[in-house]
């Protein structure tokens, strides 16, 4: 029920949008009848002309099963079998009016005819996609291959059948590489582009020619016309993001993904075989053999370490869908869990390794270019998407991911500050009410932990003071944390509430002792030097103010101090709403964890006043980038030895900074906006918010 109402309501809001585009629905009607009538004729006069009974047969074959398709569709309602044989039919039709091509044909008057409604129908598919995707009327869906593109390169590829085995072979190499193309400009991949242009060049230029058939250029650009044109288009208008397109990879089973590792190792073996048969070859041999073994051997080892990066990436994401479904929440993305357990600093890495192995191949096919050989020429151009593929993978994970953060917090409820500045206990009579506020702010830190995947270090809850040594102990402790693959966490959250001297700040611990912001920043930049990450310390304190002026002129690192302001003045004495210490935290908690919360920060009269400051670099923060050492210990981990050289050659490469003037410019525009123009919500990027009343 909930679904058919569900289907009502979509129905019901997009009544008046079919109505708007129903004449653009039609262009795409015609472009198929177009092409029905361009097959028919094509297949009739192959037929006429050479009077070869098989043709007619399946001719009026096709034609039986388009009438069973239009049956199923109109009255048995079976709408997805109706379209699953329309699309086959088409795709094995237009690869025969391809394949079955003679110079005869070139002056019949009918064949032009077919040629033209081909051409028509292909620019009428194009416009009616362009013009659905200008007017919004498409709604993108997460998926590698659609039905229809899955079975009309099926059909293609059986009506390559008819031909001799070694060219069949090859003309499914290049259906295959077809896909993987569809597959890589639907993901958006950096190299997609380059790939189609290479695959259209190859395709026009070579691949024919090498296999001895001349094709029909109208039947052959309609067919890809169309497999390629919304593809090609959606590379501009879908708006998904990366997560949402890699959906469908990231949710397969750990099985599944493993097994995909077996077609991958025999693609990159065949073609490495076949590259091989260019050392046959024997006019330039003493360039050929040498640079072959050469590059060979660099193929060999990038490829070794892309297939063991495969597996290490899936034996990740393993883990990451356990701990997703152990702990799934409404509230809690598959992205998150990923960001909490590393996934970004392992692809950042992976991505320069994968990069690698595309060049190494692109360069063994320099090197071993056959073309005379239809099935190196396939095979070429069905590894180059697959590469690309896992290249874009681990770019826009590693981009698009969170980093991973650690946080501490200390609650100390009982004490307060007398006038010598000596912490004491409190009141009998307030013990119990205070205790059930410090509880229940213990409770939404971890809330708001839980909600971030934050890994928590400990949440401390003292009764009786704290003192300095043991709070330097502890902090020392948690600022020196990593991750499980070796470096440093992107972010360290402090939480602290409790009392402090008035005028400074500094936490009051027990036997007269305080904590200045002076000494934690010491500690910071003592446990954080040579690396990147940042700090942010939250405070629900009544004397949080000095500490969120100090920190703005703090230099050279990454600080963030987020506090509130407590006012009695403000408070009216008849309601009595009198701010306490947490009631900060409960908000704050609640404004980043729950998405539809209407907390309005800076409305007037409020008695507690939300107040942030940052250091003066901390818009310079990025995401910590794998460096020399961290690709060492990677490579250290997952790779044998005899990859080692690799390293050097990774990190000389990619330490190169093309644009630096460019992120210098950037760099400085951004630390004047976020000082003159402070935002009222500053988003750290992790999750948390911090806000200004």
């Amino acid at each position: 029920m909930a679904r058919e109402e569900e289907e009502e309501q979509l129905t019901g809001d997009g009544r008046k949008e079919v109505d708007m585009f129903t004449s653009v629905r039609c262009l795409g009607y015609l472009s198929s009848i177009n092409l029905l009538v361009a097959v028919c004729v094509g297949m009739y006069v192959r037929w006429e002309v050479t009077s070869e009974p098989m043709i007619l047969v399946t001719f009026i074959l096709g034609l039986f099963v388009l009438g069973i398709a239009s049956i199923l569709h109109y009255y048995f309602a079976m709408e997805k079998a109706s379209l699953s044989l329309f699309h086959l039919w088409f795709g094995f039709l237009l690869g025969l009016l391809c394949f079955l091509n003679s110079p005869a044909l070139d002056s019949n008057v009918k064949e032009l005819v077919a040629n033209y409604l081909l051409l028509a129908s292909v620019v009428m598919k194009t416009v009616w996609a362009v013009t659905e995707r200008v007017c919004s009327a498409v709604r993108y869906k997460p998926i590698l291959l659609t039905s229809a593109e899955l079975l009309e390169l099926l059909g293609f590829g059986i009506a390559s059948t008819t031909m001799l085995l070694h060219k069949s072979v090859a003309i499914i190499g290049l259906v295959v590489a077809l896909g993987a193309l569809i597959v890589d400009l639907r993901m958006k991949s950096l190299l997609a582009l380059p790939n189609l242009f290479s695959f259209a060049l190859v395709t026009s230029l070579v691949f024919f020619q090498a296999l001895g058939i001349t094709a029909n250029p109208f039947a052959l650009g309609c067919y890809l016309g169309r497999q390629l044109c919304e593809p090609v288009l959606d590379v501009y208008f879908s708006g998904l993001g990366p997560s949402e397109r890699w959906m469908p990879v990231l949710s397969l089973g750990k099985v599944w993904r493993r097994l995909s590792l077996l077609p991958l190792s025999l693609v990159e073996l065949t073609f490495f075989v076949l590259a091989a048969l260019k050392l046959g070859h024997l006019e330039l041999w003493y360039l050929v053999i040498p640079g072959f073994c050469l590059f060979g051997l660099f193929w060999s080892i990038c490829h070794v370490i892309l297939l063991i990066t495969m597996w290490g990436f899936h034996t990740k994401l393993s883990e990451c869908q356990k701990a997703w479904r152990a702990q799934r929440s409404n509230t809690r993305s598959l992205d998150q869990v990923m960001a909490s357990r590393g996934i970004r600093h392992f692809c950042l890495i992976s991505e320069r390794l994968v990069f690698f192995s595309l060049l190494s191949t692109i360069i063994l096919g320099a090197v071993s270019w056959q073309p005379s050989n239809g099935l190196f020429l396939s095979a070429l151009l069905v590894v180059l998407p697959l590469e690309s593929l896992a290249h874009s993978l681990f770019h826009e994970l590693g981009s698009c991911l969170g980093g991973t953060c650690v946080g501490y917090a200390l609650v100390i409820p009982t004490a307060y500050c007398s006038a010598d500045g000596q912490p004491t206990l409190l009141p009998p009579e307030h013990v119990q009410q205070l205790n059930l506020r410090s509880t229940g702010m213990l409770n939404n830190v971890q809330r708001l932990f839980s909600h971030h995947m934050i890994q928590t270090f400990g949440c401390d809850y003292s009764t009786s003071g704290v003192t300095l040594e043991a709070l330097q102990t502890k902090l020392h402790n948690f600022l020196e944390l990593r991750t499980a693959d070796g470096p440093r966490h992107d972010t360290y959250l402090i939480f602290y509430s409790g009392h402090t001297h008035k005028g400074t700040g500094a936490w009051a611990l027990a036997g007269g002792e305080s904590l200045h912001l002076a000494q934690l920043l010491e500690l910071w930049k003592e446990k954080n030097a040579g690396h990147c990450s940042r700090l942010i310390i939250v405070l629900d304190t009544e004397n949080s103010l000095p500490w969120v002026k100090e920190v703005r002129r703090v230099e050279g690192i990454h600080i963030a101090v987020q506090g509130a302001e407590l006012s009695a003045t403000r408070v009216d004495p008849e309601a009595g709403d009198i701010p306490y210490l947490g009631d900060f935290t409960s908000e704050w908690v609640e404004f980043n964890c729950n998405p539809d919360c209407d907390t309005q920060w800076s409305e007037k009269g409020r008695t507690m006043t939300a107040i942030y400051s940052v250091s003066k670099r901390w818009s310079d923060y990025t995401l910590h980038l794998p460096t020399g050492s961290d690709v060492a210990k990677h490579w250290k981990t997952h790779f044998p030895k005899a990859t080692y050289p690799m390293v050097h050659l990774s990190n000389w490469c990619c330490g190169l900074n093309l644009f630096w003037l460019c992120s210098v410019c950037l760099r400085c525009f951004r630390r004047c906006k976020l000082a003159w123009f402070p935002p009222a919500v500053l988003d750290t990027g992790q999750g948390i918010k911090l806000v200004h009343s």
